[in-house]
């Protein structure tokens, strides 16, 4: 009787290994904050010994947290690219729908990246969070049309991606209740409400508005977000 095959043992090679040790690392800050994983446990998780983590990692626990931050980083940068076709809020749903299956993922590797006050906090890591603010701001920007945009403008659109994280660490926090998809169209809302405060006492924002407005479709968000407004404003008319 012939023995089972035993199958080929076949070495990585560099990038492989990096990136088998990479997975290891975020699946373990997915769930833990970085305080709390050791390179032990890296070694454990990807099956390897703690020597080879240092060979490919010598920096440590920090240049291994810092390689897992980048790459993450990364996934969260694509979550923000969306064709430049179809009404505006559908776009930015679709990316909150992708940001959100993100954060629920990686739920406390997120927050200790944007809580701060890790030991493992560095100018380095600073840097690739502010970056990912940066990239999804400039995002944000591309679907509005504008390039550069004045204060107000610029300022609103930082402001809610601030309001995102908060948003997003607090869903966290609260047991990711509500729902993911009724977070996510309430975000679309408050960027909707936002823009429309502004317009009221900015042109370059009332362009946005308009030229936003002519793209949106009568069973959209939009349309939708006026129709539940329509009574509020009836009662303001009343104070005038």
């Amino acid at each position: 009787m012939t023995s089972p095959a035993t199958p080929a043992y076949r070495r990585l090679s560099v990038e492989e290994r990096r990136g088998q040790l990479l997975d290891a690392a975020l699946g373990l800050f997915a769930h833990r904050t970085p305080e709390d994983v050791s390179l032990d446990d890296v070694a454990e998780a990807a099956g390897v010994s703690r020597p080879l983590v240092y060979r490919y990692f010598p920096g440590g626990k920090q240049q291994l947290y810092e390689a897992a931050l980048r790459s993450s980083a990364d996934t969260l940068n694509r979550c923000f690219a969306e064709p430049l076709a179809g009404p505006p809020t559908e776009r930015l749903g679709r990316v909150l729908d992708r940001y959100l299956a993100f954060v629920d993922e990686y739920d406390a590797g997120f927050s200790a990246l944007l809580r701060g006050g890790s030991v493992v906090e560095t100018p380095q890591t600073t840097a690739i969070v502010d970056e990912v603010r940066r990239a999804g701001a400039e995002q944000i920007l591309l679907h509005l049309g504008v390039e550069r945009p004045g204060l107000r403008l610029g300022m609103l659109v930082r402001t809610w991606i601030a309001a995102v994280e908060a948003a997003s660490l607090i869903w966290l926090g609260e047991g990711k209740r509500p729902p993911a998809p009724e977070l996510r169209d309430w975000m679309v809302d408050h960027l909707v409400a936002l823009l429309t405060a502004t317009a009221a006492g900015d042109e370059e924002t009332m362009e946005v508005v308009r030229r936003l407005l002519a793209q949106e479709t009568s069973g959209g968000p939009v349309a939708d977000l006026a129709r539940r407004l329509l009574p509020v404003v009836g009662e303001a008319a009343h104070l005038l």
